[in-house]
């Protein structure tokens, strides 16, 4: 059972498996205002294109609204600013956000994850490791010298944990991380599989014969705050000096590259692929959409917005949304390719304007 006293089940469960719901019971455990049948039998979960008679879908807006009276979906959650009816023998479960509800349904669909429990026979922890004793370790975990496992915490099977390393409380680790000597994790953080906190920042000198590379040391670490999330395959470098953080709160999606000192803010929203380079400042409730670079040293303010595939080579202030490459404010950012666009008519009329005066002809 979870913690709404629903036991979950597969979101693709068929009636044959047993009805979950009426809308009726939908509508009291979302506090939703219902309009159509209370006794509808409600069995899954799906977006509208893939709605049956026993699904229950979301409406965000009014594209979403246009598409329900074509769906063969039973019932649906609707944000209460869009207008919407619901059709005979179907019911509208009205809500002040869709999104915010579906929420509540997926947390309540979600199993939970499984969980190791206690010291699995196949770890490997080294005695002086402090280790509480509602923690969990998986088989082919490795818990290095002086490390420490906060209460709840949870290490899955072959996550590496190095010398000196703090794991806060109810922290989730899964397969294949590795945390690397004297980084902090904080509390309630998830790591998903084979993320890497603590490599080496990538830095680098020409030798002084001028004939190959001279590697720069990194001595410091990384620190991750409370309730943050980071991705699958994510790198996170330790610091030359210092350390390289991550506020708490903020979410780090799959397969991003955070470099050296970079220092990312609380509640910020770092989307897949993007890369930071050394030293980059971010601040609190940044939102950097999938796949942005950014230069090393830039700073980009609170609450600003990167769109995807941007080019950070400039600061950008607090609020502003900027867009592009190299990236610049998205208003001019638009102005620049409306203009793009007029080229090849432009380029035209220059050619015929050539012709003109040259005496030829002017037709192209």
């Amino acid at each position: 059972m979870n913690a709404a006293g629903v036991a979950p089940a597969s979101p693709g469960a068929h009636p044959a498996n047993g009805c979950r719901w009426t809308t009726g019971e939908l509508a009291a455990m979302l506090r939703a205002d219902l309009v159509g049948p209370a006794d509808i039998r409600i069995a899954r979960l799906d977006a509208l294109e893939r709605a049956d008679d026993v699904t229950l879908t979301f409406i965000r807006d009014a594209r979403n609204a246009e598409r329900w009276g074509s769906s063969r979906a039973a019932a649906a959650i609707v944000s209460r600013r869009v207008e919407a009816e619901p059709g005979p023998g179907r019911a509208l479960l009205f809500v002040q956000d869709a999104d915010h509800a579906l929420i509540e349904v997926l947390e309540i669909l979600t199993p939970a994850s499984h969980l190791p429990r206690g010291v699995s026979a196949g770890a490997s922890v080294d005695p002086s490791a402090t280790v509480d004793p509602t923690a969990s370790i998986g088989p082919g975990a490795y818990v290095g010298p002086r490390a420490v496992i906060g209460a709840g915490a949870s290490l899955h099977a072959n996550v590496t944990v190095g010398a000196d390393v703090t794991i806060g409380a109810e922290s989730e680790l899964r397969s294949g991380v590795v945390v690397e000597d004297r980084c902090v994790i904080g509390a309630r953080v998830r790591l998903h599989p084979n993320c890497v906190i603590g490599s080496d920042g990538f830095g680098y000198r020409p030798s002084k014969d001028g004939r190959s590379l001279v590697k720069i040391p990194h001595a410091g670490h990384v620190e991750v705050g409370d309730d943050a999330e980071i991705g699958a395959g994510t790198t996170i470098d330790r610091g030359k000096f210092g350390a390289t953080t991550v506020g708490a709160g903020t979410k780090i999606d799959n397969l991003v590259q955070i470099g050296h000192n970079c220092r990312i803010g609380r509640g910020c929203i770092i989307c897949g692929c993007c890369a930071l380079a050394g030293s980059v400042t971010v601040g609190d409730g940044a939102v950097l959409a999938g796949g942005v670079g950014v230069a090393d040293n830039m700073h980009i303010g609170a609450r600003a917005k990167v769109g995807a595939r941007s080019g950070v080579m400039d600061n950008i202030p607090d609020g502003e949304t900027w867009v592009g490459y190299p990236a610049a404010p998205w208003k001019q950012t638009m102005r620049i390719v409306a203009a793009m666009k007029q080229l090849p008519d432009l380029m035209g009329e220059v050619r015929r304007a050539m012709k003109s005066a040259l005496g030829g002809d002017a037709n192209p």
